[in-house]
């Protein structure tokens, strides 16, 4: 499959200490092929997206080591992969190996995002894993000359998509969209982490008008993530 002219600008960045999971693969957990199965699974997802009426785009930071950097998918790790495609109804090959991993953000996005039947896109301000020097297994934040390149594209994603809306998770993407937004509205919710868990979930519910029992269920399953 030929790839989305979106996905084929990824794979050309490059930037030192960060992993492009497009182009990019690690030799201790990923399949042989793990790069195309990335690349072909967001092109796949790119052309679903683009046919339909986004309700909006939600944003966060970088991708981390126990989620996007094996999925390729914004705040989406192993164990929520499935849930992911299926609202799109693409087939995936998983490119990692072993047992699903999980990782807290996308584990609460995932809680309350199954709940919402809105088509969502989900990305991030820079859209690649960037890691400290000495451990790729660690998440560090993007700096400033990949914050540039990361608002190119994000730039150039809200001009294919339309989305109604955009949801900016946490104030680095706040800042960030509502820069780019160009007239879309912007609303902010919590980042999940270091805290936030509750309030981005109470905030989610109030913009999706989710029930209060539905809440508290998806509210108990975060809770139970390690």
């Amino acid at each position: 499959m030929e790839l989305h002219p979106f996905v084929r600008s990824l794979v050309s960045m490059r930037f030192s200490n960060c992993f492009n999971p497009y182009v990019d693969r690690c030799i201790i957990h990923d399949h042989m092929d793990a790069p195309r199965r990335r690349s072909s699974l967001l092109s796949a997802l790119m052309q679903k997206a683009q046919a339909s009426k986004i309700d909006a785009i939600w944003i966060g930071r970088d991708l981390g080591y126990r989620g996007g950097r094996r999925t390729g998918l914004a705040l989406t790790d192993d164990a929520h992969l499935q849930n992911h495609v299926s609202r799109w109804g693409i087939p995936v090959e998983r490119a990692t190996l072993g047992n699903p991993v999980a990782e807290r953000t996308a584990s609460v996005i995932w809680s309350v995002l199954d709940g919402i039947s809105a088509p969502v896109f989900l990305w991030n301000v820079f859209p690649f894993h960037p890691h400290e020097s000495e451990n790729a297994f660690t998440n560090r934040p993007h700096n400033a000359m990949e914050r540039v390149a990361g608002e190119g594209v994000l730039r150039e994603l809200i001009r294919i998509l339309k989305p109604l809306r955009i949801v900016a998770v946490g104030n680095d993407a706040f800042g960030v969209a509502a820069r780019l937004a160009g007239g879309i509205p912007v609303q902010k919710v919590r980042h999940p982490s270091y805290g936030g868990q509750t309030e981005f979930l109470t905030q989610v519910r109030s913009l999706y008008g989710l029930g209060s029992s539905q809440y508290a269920l998806f509210n108990c399953d975060a809770a139970r993530i390690a």
